[in-house]
């Protein structure tokens, strides 16, 4: 879509709730449903959408992004294309649904898949974390050996005693490949301890150990595991930043504003030779599918976020147990 189009676009919006099986649990606080915001682009015809979730650690909330999506009607009525939107939204949740309902668009359109029309590699089936919410150590070990069959598990640290939790996962789980997210909860005092105890049971990866902007304490400690970046990375503005601090990033498209920039992202991080995660919040696969062309060029791949609902959308991805393949075009792309 250009804005040399004579057609206008209809730009609508609106918020969903999908319960989450049981509760999902991380350091900041647990939650029974995910609320999310789905964006839709009609044009001759032809409608192209995608769904974010605002996440309230960046000071998002749905109504807010709901009224910013809502905001671009106009923009997109006289012509706003992709290109444009980039610069015309800030990266967060709202700008993410726009950007891939855009993405969405322009390929039925052209009658393209999306990674043809990008001229990207076709995504291929991979394997995907699943997540183990934060708990007592008996509770995260009770749930890890419900799913000690799953070749990658990503485990919620960020406890007072996340030595014991990670013990007792990897005592229910002596096959599996562990990966931990701390979620910004560990402090330079208990840094080195909750590593070594993370490197004594085979944890291959941890993300976000200490706060974004308080990370300093990662230049100068022995590092025997590889350390990811996730809050502390939103865009490419970001990279340059985490030199000597990180070994991996996490693209997530809600932070990244989209598609558009989670691509560029990849690519600059292939360039400073950090490691690929591609993460997703709590959503249905209408929000994993975009994600499926980063996941390409990741070495860790995390998105489990249908599997954690009570039920996902009509022709969500298919899930094999940890096996997820790439979406129909009926759904996105």
């Amino acid at each position: 879509m250009s804005a040399s189009d004579a057609t206008p676009a209809l730009l609508t919006a609106r918020i969903e709730q999908w319960p989450i099986a049981g509760a999902f649990t991380i350091s900041r606080g647990a939650k029974t449903e995910a609320v999310v915001v789905v964006a839709e682009i009609s044009r001759g015809g032809v409608t192209g959408r995608a769904e974010c979730v605002p996440y309230a650690r960046y000071g998002e909330t749905p109504e807010a992004t709901l009224a910013a999506i809502l905001a671009m009607q106009d923009r997109f009525a006289a012509g706003l294309d992709r290109n444009a939107l980039q610069s015309a939204m800030p990266a967060g949740a709202a700008r993410n649904a726009v950007d891939c309902a855009l993405l969405d668009l322009e390929a039925k359109s052209q009658g393209l898949r999306v990674w043809d029309m990008l001229q990207q590699p076709a995504p291929r089936a991979c394997t995907t974390a699943y997540t183990i919410s934060l708990g007592t150590p008996e509770a995260m070990a009770s749930a890890t050996a419900k799913a000690a069959y799953r070749p990658l598990l990503k485990i919620k640290l960020g406890s007072d005693d996340d030595i014991s939790r990670i013990t007792a996962v990897r005592q229910a789980a002596p096959e599996s490949e562990l990966i931990v997210d701390a979620n910004e909860a560990w402090t330079p005092d208990n840094l080195k301890a909750n590593l070594d105890a993370c490197h004594n049971a085979g944890v291959t990866l941890i993300e976000q150990p200490l706060p974004a902007g308080k990370d300093d304490a990662l230049m100068h400690v022995h590092r025997p595991i590889m350390v990811c970046a996730d809050e502390s990375v939103h865009g490419l503005a970001s990279l340059e930043a985490l030199r000597g601090r990180y070994d991996a990033i996490n693209i997530k498209l809600d932070k990244a504003g989209g598609l558009t920039e989670a691509l560029a992202m990849a690519d600059a991080a292939r360039a400073m030779n950090l490691d690929i995660m591609v993460g997703c919040m709590v959503a249905t696969s209408l929000a994993m599918a975009p994600a499926m062309l980063i996941a390409q060029y990741a070495r860790f791949v995390d998105l489990d976020g249908p599997l954690l609902l009570a039920g996902d959308r009509d022709g969500g991805l298919r899930y094999d147990e940890s096996t997820v393949y790439p979406p129909d075009a009926a759904l996105w792309g």
